[in-house]
């Protein structure tokens, strides 16, 4: 089957799956479906050959499988799915998510500047409404107030005729488009600090929000919701984690805890557990952020307020930087509100998809599950190893990393999202690995592990545990982001971790050869047949013109010089001069004209030859 009939069958399969889950009262996305057909086939339960055609038994199969899975809403590993996709398709680094707002910014503005880069009036009235639209402008690109607020228009207009009276206008309009708009940007800064600076002073900006203290406000907010759904995650993982250990040590347990998918449900959790920790991250570089800009801020206003000082008249060259650095601090402040508020939303958002714990497994069903069980936390395990360390001398062809002997040991890449590499395919469980112990460098890639036995195990064969790693994860297909298993199932890798090439080792984008030509010579081509390019040719015709025809030249040889070296002059004569010294003849010798008589013989048996001379005389020529 080509490419495009596989396309073309995988569309038709995730567009009825799409339509027998909305029948059922669940809409779904096409990327969440198309990402359970891919596990569906992926997982070695199925049976589903993917090196052959699928027939249409087997694609009705596969609806029904996918179909089941997705209206499954007691299956944490469905849950765990939606949160992944969710947050692919949602979550943005701050770079790329204030990237995006300054591009809807400025389309947003676009049409304003339009009309104030074309417009080209010629009366008073046309001038006063395109210094309207600059004001609109200026207040739009601001954010500080609305046009529609008498007041602020008013007090916007009064700050731009400070620095940009009515009557620049003329040479407003005389610009360029493009330094019309830099103009533009550079007078919404302007009028953005003198603003700031009026509501610090108290002559103003009652419209304007106190962001700073919005930020100091909302910031450890933020960070505590985050803190409070981590430390439930950290709970709910160890108890988890405690019980799934019980199951393998007793029989009886296991068939007690067997039917409660505690495998999913501490996927679930750890992978809830690793969005809420970028998110955390996101939020503690915000409050550093702000932190500065406060500092920054404070010192630039009262720079500012030192260089005014009530005085009549400023030189413009003192105080316009400082409006604008106090423009570009403000809006940093409001890129961080932007960005809290982003991740606030993404933050209550995620909560959704964790409310499984909660229905399986209620507080009182847990604990009852949890007596006579020991709970260990990740720090404790951790803490239960730090003695332990793998013997190097024990491994022959193994490369282990340890912190004295490795630099920016810190920063290395840690395989499985720093899970212990043996604990995810032989027990299922995601413990905390412990980089003390040893990391194993093995096909440059890098692997901790909880204990120093499961070290030593994991050691002896690494490719085989690797696989069973690999095989866990096409059992359970949400195991392919948590784990970070991008370089293992390209396919089925979220768009977040293929963007990210420092986190996972891709497959090199496709590249294809591509061609262009134009013309050689757009313009007709003109020759100036007179040019030289030639600095001796220059010469030649230079000497040419030169009036050399009474110039002589001169040469003389000395005794010392005689026969040691050759000597030449040259003489430019001004034309062709030619004599004629004697005159051309000629004269004809007569031809000698011989003939012999016979030579044929006759009747005589003798031979008689004759010998006739009948050349001409010279005198008769």
């Amino acid at each position: 089957m080509s490419c495009d009939q596989t396309e073309s069958l995988l569309k038709k399969i995730i567009r009825k799956i799409g339509q027998e889950c909305d029948a059922q009262g669940q809409t779904l996305s096409e990327t969440l479906v198309a990402f359970m057909v891919k596990a569906v086939v992926l997982d070695p339960r199925n049976y589903f050959n993917v090196d052959r055609i699928l027939t249409k038994k087997d694609v009705q199969n596969l609806i029904q499988l996918c179909v089941t899975r997705l209206l499954d809403t007691t299956n944490p590993s469905l849950s765990t799915i939606k949160m992944q996709v969710f947050f692919d398709m949602n979550y943005a680094s701050r770079a790329e998510l204030l990237s995006e707002q300054h591009r809807v910014l400025e389309g947003k503005l676009a049409p304003v500047v339009r009309d104030i880069t074309d417009s080209h009036p010629r009366v008073q009235a046309e001038m006063e409404s395109v210094y309207r639209k600059i004001v609109t402008y200026v207040l739009l690109s601001s954010g500080l107030g609305s046009p529609t607020d008498i007041e602020v228009v008013r007090e916007v207009t009064a700050a731009l005729q400070s620095v940009f009276p009515r009557t620049e206008m003329i040479t407003f309009i005389s610009l360029s488009k493009k330094n019309k708009e830099q103009q533009l940007k550079n007078l919404a800064m302007l009028v953005t600090g003198i603003r700031l600076y009026n509501k610090e002073c108290g002559k103003g900006g009652s419209s304007i929000d106190d962001l700073p203290a919005i930020l100091n406000e909302a910031i450890p907010s933020a960070t505590q919701t985050v803190d409070e759904g981590l430390n439930t995650c950290h709970r709910l993982a160890h108890q988890y984690t405690a019980l799934l250990e019980s199951m393998q040590e007793d029989q009886h347990r296991y068939t007690q805890l067997s039917s409660f998918k505690l495998n999913e449900a501490l996927f679930n959790v750890r992978q809830y557990e690793a969005f809420l920790y970028i998110l955390l991250s996101d939020a503690i570089t915000s409050a550093q952020e702000v932190e500065k800009m406060n500092v920054q801020f404070a010192a630039t206003m009262e720079r500012l307020k030192n260089t005014v000082q009530n005085k009549v008249s400023i030189d413009t060259k003192e105080v316009f930087p400082l409006f604008v650095v106090l423009s570009n601090l403000w809006s940093s402040f409001q890129d961080e509100i932007l960005l809290l508020s982003f991740l606030t939303n993404m933050t209550n958002n995620l909560q959704q998809f964790s409310e499984i714990q909660s229905q399986l497994f209620p507080e009182e069903v847990l604990t009852s599950l949890l007596e006579g069980v020991t709970v260990k936390s990740d720090e404790e395990r951790i803490r239960e190893t730090m003695g332990t360390r793998v013997n190097v001398s024990d491994f022959k062809n193994q490369e282990w990393l340890f912190p004295e002997t490795t630099d920016n040991f810190d920063q290395l890449l840690i395989q499985y999202h720093g899970f212990c590499a043996h604990a995810i395919g032989v027990k299922g469980l995601t413990l905390p690995g412990n980089p003390a112990i040893g990391i194993l460098k093995h096909k440059e890639r890098c692997y901790v592990f909880s204990s120093k036995e499961a070290a030593y195990i994991f050691a002896q064969d690494p490719d085989k545990f690797i696989q069973l790693n690999v095989e866990k994860a096409r059992e359970h297909a949400e195991l392919i982001q948590l784990l970070e298993l991008c370089h293992q199932f390209e396919y089925l890798a979220p768009n977040a971790q293929a963007r990210n090439a420092d986190k996972c080792l891709m497959k090199p984008t496709p590249k294809r050869d591509s061609s262009t030509q134009t013309d050689t010579h757009i313009l007709p081509p003109t020759i100036v047949t007179s040019y030289e390019w030639n600095e001796w040719e220059l010469r030649r015709k230079a000497i040419k013109l030169a009036n050399l025809r009474r110039k002589l030249t001169h040469a003389m040889q000395t005794d010392l010089s005689h026969m040691r070296r050759e000597n030449s002059t040259q003489v430019y004569l001004p034309k062709d001069v030619g004599t004629q010294t004697k005159r051309d003849n000629s004269s004809d010798v007569p031809r000698p004209q011989v003939f012999l008589g016979g030579l044929r013989g006759g009747s005589s048996p003798t031979t008689h030859m004759v010998k006739v001379d009948l050349t001409r005389a010279v005198d008769e020529t």
